[in-house]
């Protein structure tokens, strides 16, 4: 495959091993339109590149990913919010249909939809002063680009709904304890753990790995099938009311948002 196209992700291949890099680091890698874009095909062109193997996915720089860029969010119109949608949609069905194992190093904060991009991968390394949170419900709108359906399958009910519900932010060694991340590592090793999982998965039985991930997949795909339409839809709809616009307007003013309910 030609990765040449993508101008906010970068690659690189090692006999069979992706290094999948979002590659925003002056903003913690947030995303915006262009990389959101490209995020929602980057993971079927992987699919169909049959030299790879096994992906490690992570971060340029200190971030993995700070979540979707508030300034965006700001300036979008309708055309850009149903494009989005469109595209939130592409991103994880595509990344439940990779065949290839999928494992990400969390080498810094993951927020928003950069921890659901790392807890949609297969296995998750973690750096020990890395932070992962959700924090949607803060800008005034649903966990819905994911994390509504693969929180709770990860960790419960009860946890999910505290961390969704709050945005608060947990440790790494918090998210290993209560099972949302596999392993905790030290500063500056989770790129190279993972890569060590990739490279085991690539040079191991592949077509049983495959086998097996697919399988578990449809646990799930299953339960995607059953949030992710109506988390989107309710997302999509918080994006007009006045609690979205007031939190995006005192992010902008470096202020605490008056929330109304309405």
């Amino acid at each position: 495959m030609n990765y040449e196209a993508y101008k906010f992700i970068t690659f690189a291949q090692d006999n069979g091993v992706l290094t999948v890099r979002l590659n925003r680091p002056e903003t913690f890698n947030a995303i915006d339109a262009a990389l959101h874009t490209e995020l929602s095909t980057v993971f079927a062109d992987i699919a169909a590149d049959r030299s790879v193997h096994a992906v490690v996915l992570t971060g340029e720089g200190r971030g993995f990913c700070g979540g979707g860029d508030l300034a965006w969010m700001r300036d979008i119109d309708q055309e850009g919010l149903n494009q989005l949608f469109r595209e939130a949609r592409k991103i994880i069905i595509d990344m439940l249909e990779l065949p290839q194992p999928l494992i990400a190093a969390v080498n810094g904060h993951a927020a928003g939809l950069g921890a659901t991009l790392a807890l949609f991968c297969d296995m998750v390394f973690a750096a020990e002063s890395a932070k992962i949170s959700d924090p949607h419900v803060r800008v005034g709108v649903a966990a819905g680009d994911g994390g509504a359906a693969i929180w709770p399958l990860l960790v419960g009910p009860a946890r999910a709904k505290q961390y969704l519900f709050t945005g608060d932010a947990m440790t790494a060694t918090e998210a290993e304890r209560i099972g949302l991340i596999n392993q905790v590592v030290a500063n500056g090793e989770a790129l190279a753990t993972a890569t060590a999982m990739a490279r085991r998965m690539a040079d191991g039985p592949r077509l049983a790995i495959l086998a097996s991930k697919a399988s578990v997949n449809k646990i799930v795909r299953d339960t995607v099938n059953l949030v992710l339409d109506t988390s989107l839809a309710l997302e999509k709809e918080n994006f007009s009311s006045a609690d979205h616009k007031e939190a995006l307007k005192a992010f902008a003013e470096k202020r605490t948002p008056v929330f109304r309910g309405v």
